[in-house]
């Protein structure tokens, strides 16, 4: 194992679809979708519900590529979903519409998981952003997810944009992740000690016909099914480019972090999943507005306390790839002025109209 080359990154953003006068939920991906071709730096798919596209990324070097990227992708998405007569927002849940009204994407694959998994599918209209580290060596991939576990629930309250849920605000910064964790290969996963155990626990839950495929191992950190790339999917969608950069860069800098420990041999931190599960519970309930829980001391902590534990930790990380700066920066930015999920409120406060919170995150998840 080495870890001398520098690590890639890479960013899938998933946006819902909306009907630009009422803010519901529309209908219309394929129509946007039927506007876009995959350009060098940049592709766009359908996802299981037909109110929701996901873009993604081209394998980048530098946050200011990922940046670029996400600005062209954002958009296209945004241009072609106008030409269309729609809308898109970059929001956890929608603020208006329920998942009634929303129709399943027409796929042998996505009506086989409708039948196992029943009415847990039919509420995921929910939205994530999902960051890819370039990470070859399976053994060194496997060391990494071991070991950056007590950090997700930070990253989740940094991206927490889902406080609405069928115009009704739910108490929560991130209500996805109440409704993601539904699905039975959700949540933090234990650790592994090799390739070969996380292949044995992957093909039993495919053996025993609780998840289809390797493709529905929708842990909050994995291996991805498809790439040679840790996947950090904890995080809500995020309603800003600025934000989402921010995800790419601290998720970048633990891999790389967690990458240098194994190499050193230390051994992966002991976190009980209760510690865990109660972490990630707190940062999806309160965000940066409350305490949060160290699992590692094992004793609540301000929010922006744990979050500048985290950037401390793989300070020397953002250094390397140099992204010290920028994510200092946008750390600051949202603590300062709140998470998505504070500014949705806020909107809401001043209007009291969730249609108004529906314009905001437009013109939010619009901005370049």
């Amino acid at each position: 194992m080495t870890g001398d080359a520098p690590l890639t990154v890479g960013v899938e953003e998933e946006f819902t679809v909306v009907d630009p006068a009422t803010g519901r939920l529309a209908n219309g991906a394929a129509r946007i979708l039927d506007r876009l071709d995959d350009r060098d730096a940049c592709s766009f798919s359908s996802e299981i519900r037909a109110t929701m596209v996901e873009t993604a990324t081209a394998v980048c070097d530098t946050l200011d590529t990922v940046r670029a990227q996400l600005v062209e992708s954002r958009g296209a998405v945004v241009a072609a979903a106008e030409a269309s007569g729609l809308a898109v927002v970059a929001a956890g849940t929608p603020p208006l519409g329920s998942w009634r009204d929303a129709e399943m994407t027409p796929s042998t694959r996505y009506g086989r998981i409708l039948q196992l998994h029943q009415q847990v599918v039919r509420e995921q209209i929910v939205c994530g952003c999902h960051v890819h580290v370039g990470i070859a060596d399976r053994a060194l991939a496997v060391e990494v997810l071991d070991r950056v576990r007590p950090w997700l629930a930070v990253l989740l309250a940094l991206s927490a944009s889902s406080p609405y849920w069928d115009g009704f605000d739910t108490g929560y910064a991130s209500y996805r992740t109440t409704v993601w964790g539904r699905w039975p290969a959700a949540d933090v996963p234990e650790t592994f000690t090799s390739p070969d155990e996380y292949d044995t626990v992957v093909a039993a839950l495919v053996d025993t016909e609780t998840i289809l495929d390797a493709g529905q191992v929708y842990w909050d950190v994995r291996l991805s099914a498809k790439q040679p790339t840790v996947e950090f999917r904890v995080a809500d969608v995020c309603t800003t480019i600025d934000e989402a950069v921010l995800q790419a860069g601290l998720c970048r800098a633990l891999a790389r972090t967690a990458q240098w420990a194994a190499l050193r041999g230390e051994p992966a931190p002991r976190v009980r999943p209760e510690l865990l599960r109660a972490a990630k519970w707190r940062a999806a309930r309160f965000g940066v507005s409350g305490d949060l829980l160290d699992v590692v001391a094992v004793r609540a902590l301000p929010a922006a306390t744990l979050v500048e534990r985290l950037v401390d930790t793989v300070r020397p990380a953002l250094a390397e790839a140099g992204d010290l700066d920028a994510v200092t920066a946008l750390v600051e930015r949202v603590l300062r002025d709140g998470t998505s999920a504070q500014r949705q409120r806020d909107v809401h406060a001043r209007t009291g109209r969730v249609d108004d919170v529906v314009a905001a995150l437009r013109t939010e998840t619009a901005a370049g």
